[in-house]
C-alpha cells in the first residue's frame, strides 16, 4: 500500500504541484503544516464508518497517537486552537489510511487541500472552493471530468420524506454513497439485512436517489408543484441555496461540469451543507479523483466556537495515474531534470569545468558537466537525459580561447569566445 517514486515520477508529481499551488495562490489561500499525527481523541468521532481505517501507533507511555486520516480535521483542529475566526488555506501533504490497497488505492498517499473556514454571505466561500476544483482539473488538463454535487440537508430531507427515522440518516447515508461502486440492488440488501430498514423506505429511496443531470434543470423538477421536497424544511433551505450556487456557477463559466446528484451521499460524518466529488471520465478508470464539502460544526468539536468552513481535498495519487498514463500514450520522454547545458570538458580537468559551469549557475543557468576524453559519452548523456545544450572543451578549444556550443536538437556546432559563452547560451535558450 505504500509507492516509491523515481526520477521521471517526481518530475511529473512536482509539475502538478506546481500547477495546484498556483491556483490555490490566485485564490489568496495562504500555506499551513500540521503533524503526520494526532491525539487520538481528536480523529475518532469524526469519520464515520471509515474510523476503522485510522492508524493508530504503539502506545509509547501518555498519549495515545494515530496517524492523520486527512488533512480536514487537522485544520479543524488548528483552527480551533488558535482560536482563528477566518482563514483560507491550502496543505499537500500525505495521509495514511489502514485499507486494502487496490488500484488507485494506497495506505500513504498525497491530499491537496483547499478550505475557507469564517462566516460569509450564503454559499460565497461554497462558490469560490466549487471554481478551484473546476481550474484544478482544468489546469492539471487530465481530460473530460464531471463534478458531482448535492447536499447534505437534502438528502437528510430525502431519508426523512422516506421515512428513515434520524438516528440511523448517517449509517443510512454511508450505504448510499456506495451507489458508484454497487448496483441498488446491492444497497437495497444491505439498507434492509443490516441496517434494518424496511424494504417500502428502501424502494422510496431507490426512486429518488435516481434523480441527476444539469443542475438547474434538476433544482426546477425538485422545486416543482406537488413535489415532497418543498414540504421538508431542511429540503427548502438546500434548494434555495442551491440555487445561488448555481447561479453564482453558471457565471464562472463553471457550471457545465456538474451534475446534480441525489445519490452522492460521501460517509464522512463532518459534512452538514453542500458535498460534492470529481469523477474522470476516462480511459483510466481511477474512481473518484476530488471530493469535499461543508462542514459547519467540526471546529465546535475542538472549542466551545462554532466557526463554518468548507473546503476540497484533491486526490492526486489518483490525478498522477492519469497524468503518467497520457505521457506513456504521447511517447514522450520524461525528463527527471530540467539542465539546460551540460559542460562537456573532453579530458579530466576538473578546476576548468568548475570555472566554466560556475559562471553558468551564477548566471541562474541550470547546468551539469562531465569529464571524459570520449565524446561519444558526452554526447549520449545529454540525449538520454534531454539535455538541449552542451559546451564542449578539449585541448583545441582551450588553445584558442574558445569554447564550442552544440545544439543537440538541430545537431548544430558554433565556436564561440570563451569571454562570451554565457551570454551567448543565455540568448539562445531564451530563444528557442
Amino acid at each position: 500500500g505504500t509507492r516509491d517514486f523515481g526520477r521521471e515520477q517526481m518530475a511529473i508529481r512536482e509539475r502538478a504541484f506546481s500547477i495546484i499551488t498556483s491556483v490555490f495562490k490566485m485564490h489568496g489561500g495562504v500555506a499551513l503544516d500540521t503533524p503526520v499525527f494526532e491525539l487520538r481523541e481528536t480523529l475518532m468521532g469524526k469519520y464515520g464508518e471509515d474510523s476503522k481505517l485510522v492508524y493508530d501507533l504503539a502506545d509509547q507511555g501518555g498519549e495515545l497517537c494515530s496517524l492523520r486520516y486527512d488533512l480536514t480535521v487537522p485544520f479543524a483542529r488548528y483552527v480551533a486552537m488558535n482560536n482563528i475566526s477566518a482563514i483560507k488555506r491550502y496543505q499537500i501533504a500525505k495521509v495514511y489510511r489502514r485499507d486494502n490497497p487496490s488500484k488507485g488505492r494506497y495506505r500513504e498517499f498525497y491530499q491537496c487541500d483547499f478550505d475557507i473556514a469564517g462566516v460569509y454571505e450564503p454559499m460565497e466561500p461554497d462558490f469560490e472552493v466549487v471554481k478551484v476544483l473546476t481550474e484544478l482539473l482544468d489546469k492539471l488538463d487530465i481530460g473530460v471530468y464531471e463534478i458531482k454535487l448535492n447536499h447534505r440537508k437534502l438528502l437528510d430531507g430525502m431519508l426523512e420524506i422516506c421515512g428513515v427515522p434520524a438516528e440511523k440518516f448517517r449509517t443510512v447515508c454511508s450505504s448510499i454513497d456506495k451507489l458508484d461502486k454497487l448496483t441498488f440492488e446491492e444497497v437495497k440488501k444491505e439498507l434492509v439485512e443490516e441496517k434494518g430498514v424496511s424494504n417500502e423506505t428502501a424502494e422510496n429511496i431507490g426512486s429518488l436517489v435516481k434523480t441527476k443531470g444539469p443542475p438547474l434543470e434538476v433544482l426546477l423538477e425538485l422545486r416543482k408543484e406537488g413535489s415532497k421536497f418543498m414540504e421538508n424544511e431542511g429540503s427548502v433551505v438546500a434548494l434555495n441555496e442551491l440555487e445561488i450556487l448555481f447561479k453564482a456557477l453558471e457565471k464562472a463559466n463553471a457550471l457545465d461540469r456538474i451534475s446534480f446528484d441525489l445519490s452522492l451521499a460521501r460517509g464522512l460524518d463532518y459534512y452538514t451543507g453542500v458535498i460534492y466529488e470529481a469523477v474522470f471520465k476516462g480511459v483510466t478508470q481511477v474512481g473518484s479523483i476530488a471530493a469535499g464539502g461543508r462542514y459547519d460544526k467540526l471546529v465546535g468539536m475542538f472549542s466551545n466556537k462554532q466557526v463554518p468552513a468548507v473546503g476540497v481535498s484533491l486526490g492526486i495519487e489518483r490525478v498522477f495515474a492519469i497524468m503518467e498514463q497520457q505521457e506513456k500514450e504521447k511517447n514522450q520522454v520524461i525528463r527527471a531534470t530540467e539542465t539546460e547545458v551540460l559542460v562537456s570538458i573532453l579530458g579530466k580537468d576538473l578546476i576548468l569545468a568548475a570555472e566554466l559551469v560556475n559562471e553558468l549557475w551564477s548566471a541562474g543557468i541550470k547546468a551539469e558537466f562531465k569529464l571524459t576524453t570520449r565524446v561519444q559519452n558526452h554526447i549520449k548523456y545529454a540525449t538520454q537525459t534531454g539535455i538541449p545544450w552542451m559546451v564542449l572543451v578539449g585541448e583545441s578549444e582551450l588553445r584558442d580561447g574558445k569554447v564550442k556550443l552544440k545544439d543537440i536538437r538541430a545537431n548544430q556546432e558554433e565556436e564561440v569566445p570563451r569571454k562570451d559563452f554565457v551570454e551567448v547560451l543565455k540568448q539562445r535558450l531564451s530563444n528557442p
